[in-house]
């Protein structure tokens, strides 16, 4: 077994490693809008998970997740290959990539935040307007008696 630090240090590293190698030098037009997340590294360093997420050409374009996936599947070997150069660790480990689904997650909350957000709203504003179905205050007092004892009549 390995230090976890080290393996943290490790995945730290492919993960910019991976970056940088499908930023500047894998020409393949499906990894043009691949963001590396995260990575994660076994406890004995032989394999690594590389998340990834996957971005549209703009705003109004759906991201090609697929072409993607099989673009990361094609360089996975290069892939490997820097990141062995790159680490010169004993052994290179194997390359798995995962979608990163933190971003859809995370915009899931924001929506659900915002819904729960609209109905606390209206609620406030029915509430604003509205009346006591019955006394003001619908506790009963006590009552005082002729002598001055506070009592309370129970029937």
């Amino acid at each position: 077994m390995v230090d976890q630090a080290r393996a943290r240090k490790l995945a730290k590293r492919i993960a910019a490693i991976v970056a940088t190698a499908i930023d500047h030098e894998i020409k393949d037009p499906r990894l043009a809008f691949v963001t590396i997340t995260d990575c994660k590294v076994t406890a004995d360093l032989h394999d690594a998970t590389v998340y990834y997420t996957v971005m549209g050409e703009d705003l109004d374009t759906a991201p090609d997740v697929q072409a993607a996936a099989a673009g990361l599947e094609k360089a996975t070997g290069v892939l490997r290959s820097k990141v062995g150069a790159g680490t010169g660790v004993r052994f290179t480990p194997t390359l798995v990539f995962v979608t990163d689904t933190v971003p859809d997650t995370a915009r899931h909350m924001e929506e659900l935040l915002e819904r729960a957000r609209q109905s606390d709203s209206e609620v406030a504003r029915v509430a604003a307007s509205a009346t006591p179905a019955g006394d003001v205050d619908p506790y009963k007092a006590p009552r005082e008696s002729a002598e001055g004892v506070e009592s309370t009549d129970v029937d």
